[in-house]
């Protein structure tokens, strides 16, 4: 009966390092990337953002501009208002790759594309 019990308790400890280990990779496949860009002139800076694919996203929006700028993306299914003078974090899904678009709401001209690879 020891060795029975032996065996049980190996076998859940065997299934425990196993169920460990998965939960790890799959930890290490969501972690975030952080991306910056800049509104400067009402231009984006750089125009053309990478991040990784599969993978959630912070992109900093640093507003360099003396008025408030909405950061959007229909695409991205995001939109936030950033002041002057001021930055936002913008959350978003992890993504497959492909080319998003996205731009300043109230100056349409800025535009921009992150390149999810």
């Amino acid at each position: 009966m020891d060795c029975r019990r032996r065996a049980k308790h190996a076998a859940v400890l065997l299934m425990a390092t196993i169920a460990m280990c998965v939960s790890t990779e799959g930890l290490q496949a969501q972690q975030g990337a952080a991306i910056a860009v800049t509104m400067k002139d009402h231009r984006f800076q750089p125009a053309e953002i990478h991040a990784p694919a599969n993978r959630p996203l912070a992109i900093t929006v640093k507003n360099l501009d003396g008025a408030a700028i909405e950061f959007e993306s229909v695409s991205l299914r995001v939109e936030k208002v950033i002041a002057s003078g001021s930055a936002g974090v913008v959350n978003v899904r992890p993504l497959a790759p492909g080319r998003y678009e996205f731009f300043d709401d109230f100056h349409q001209e800025a535009r921009g594309v992150l390149v999810v690879e």
